[in-house]
């Protein structure tokens, strides 16, 4: 079995695509860890049977590739295509389906364990999204990433409300 231990992270510093080295506290770092953490967190929503039309695996596809895309130093070619436009068209497509003809308002999440899950999901989704605009003032997001994340909330919040 290969090792996954390196231990050239254990003086705080970690790579980037590439080789970069970069302190573990880096804004891009600290972006990939909350996205790791919703990528998480959307395993748990899925595995509770919630996947809504394969919509919740395919966008766990798109945040590693979102990832992928922080950890690309600046200048160098990323050869993985982002497909967030795509992906926030069908979270819309989702959630107009999944709200029609409900009311919205504030919910006190824990009605069940799914739909608890899926809003702690929906919570940290919003951490990320924070997450990004910090890391967009010295980094470019591309636009139509920062509106996935944006309608993914939204998304979790229908789910929520129909599960």
């Amino acid at each position: 079995m290969k090792q996954i231990y390196t231990k050239t992270g254990d003086g705080g510093r970690t790579s980037l695509r590439g080789g970069v080295r970069v302190d573990k506290d880096d804004i891009r770092i600290e972006t990939n860890g909350q996205i790791d953490h919703l990528n998480s967190l959307l395993g748990v929503v899925r595995s509770a049977g919630l996947d809504h039309d394969g919509l919740i695996e395919d966008v766990q596809q798109e945040l590693m590739v979102v990832m992928s895309h922080i950890a690309t130093p600046e200048g160098q070619e990323n050869p993985r295509q982002l497909h967030s436009a795509e992906i926030a068209e069908r979270l819309e497509r989702a959630i107009d389906r999944l709200m029609e003809g409900r009311a919205t308002g504030f919910v006190l999440p824990g009605n069940n364990p799914q739909t608890a899950f899926v809003h702690v999901a929906r919570t940290q989704t919003r951490t990320v999204e924070r997450r990004l605009w910090s890391l967009s003032r010295q980094y470019p997001v591309d636009s139509k990433t920062m509106q996935m994340f944006n309608r993914l909330s939204d998304f979790l919040f229908a789910l929520a409300e129909n599960a």
